[in-house]
């Protein structure tokens, strides 16, 4: 159920990205290089499409995901125990993009940086926001302050960097191997590869990616586009909470075994989980400090940024260090 309703949220995530990148170009303009005939166009292109986007989708997903449910008096749900914060890390990475999206078409309009920077966090935080209060209406769910400090998070990494910098030395960045676990609860983790990205957190690593050469010299000859990554994933998830039986029939209980998840196959068998953390640490490329002329590359670059390359990696967690030949 959790897993069902942090789902939708990075559906309607990448139906934003995808209409951003798609729509408005990826170059940063200085404000006054527009006449004012052309700031007034594209801010109405922009805040035309953004309000249509927004209203579409929210009222698209009441429809979908609330309306088969019953109401109820605004409740909150705490839910940071689960998922070992991995759904917690989702929200941030989905806020800081869509902070790092709206900063770029918001340039693209005309407006200033300044103005740029604020709308930009401004939208990606109220956008989850209204989400979280349809939650809090929901007999289903509730509104999770969890979600709301990583929404802001996520908005506040990008803000403080570009205000500060003016570019974005630290990127927060994601990446999917298929999980072993999926197989055993596939209605809760993805029966597809596609539903197993979003849903299956066994299978998610989220990395801070650094630019190195960002912090050095401005004539150094250091690459650009080198990066360190610091990644943060967890195994053994088979469901939100660390102690539950999972029966043949789908319904769970509670096991009285601290951090142990088990299921129940048809024939009475069963199998044990005990989840744990990971940590990550390995090479990363930074697309945005490629230089190169092309609008298309330069968008195709920008969304690229958005995810960790494969590389080698070292892997900490409670039973010591591991290392991958290619970690995805």
């Amino acid at each position: 159920m959790i897993l069902k309703f942090f789902y939708r949220k990075v559906a309607a995530f990448f139906l934003f990205l995808l209409i951003v990148h798609n729509g408005f170009p990826q170059e940063i303009n200085p404000p006054d290089s527009l006449t004012n005939k052309q700031k007034i166009l594209r801010k109405s292109i922009l805040l035309g499409t953004t309000g249509a986007y927004t209203a579409a989708s929210l009222s698209y997903l009441n429809i979908i995901w609330y309306k088969p449910y019953k109401s109820t008096n605004f409740h909150f749900f705490n839910d940071n125990s689960e998922w070992c914060q991995m759904d917690k890390m989702g929200h941030t990475f989905t806020t800081y993009n869509t902070a790092r999206e709206m900063y770029r078409a918001m340039n693209w309009a005309g407006f200033t940086h300044k103005q740029s920077l604020f709308y930009g966090e401004a939208y990606g935080v109220l956008y989850m926001t209204a989400i979280e209060i349809m939650d809090g209406f929901s007999t289903e769910w509730g509104f999770s302050w969890g979600d709301e400090v990583a929404n802001v998070s996520g908005s506040a990494l990008f803000t403080l960097q570009q205000y500060f910098w003016n570019e974005q030395r630290i990127h927060l960045k994601y990446s999917f191997h298929q999980s072993e676990y999926a197989k055993y609860r596939p209605s809760e983790l993805g029966n597809t590869l596609g539903a197993q990205t979003i849903k299956d957190y066994n299978g998610q690593t989220y990395w801070l990616s650094v630019s190195l050469a960002s912090f050095f010299k401005k004539e150094t000859k250091f690459p650009k586009w080198i990066a360190l990554a610091f990644g943060y994933g967890a195994d053994q998830m088979v469901s939100g909470q660390s102690n539950v039986i999972v029966y043949p029939n789908g319904t769970t209980g509670v096991n009285s075994v601290a951090n142990q998840s088990i299921i129940v196959g048809a024939n009475g068998s069963q199998m044990s989980f005990s989840r744990y953390r990971q940590f990550y640490f390995s090479l990363d490329i930074d697309f945005t400090k490629i230089k190169t002329k092309s609008k298309f590359l330069q968008s195709v670059f920008s969304v690229f940024n958005g995810f960790k390359v494969p590389f080698p990696a070292i892997e900490c967690n409670k039973n010591g260090f591991k290392a991958h030949g290619l970690y995805f």
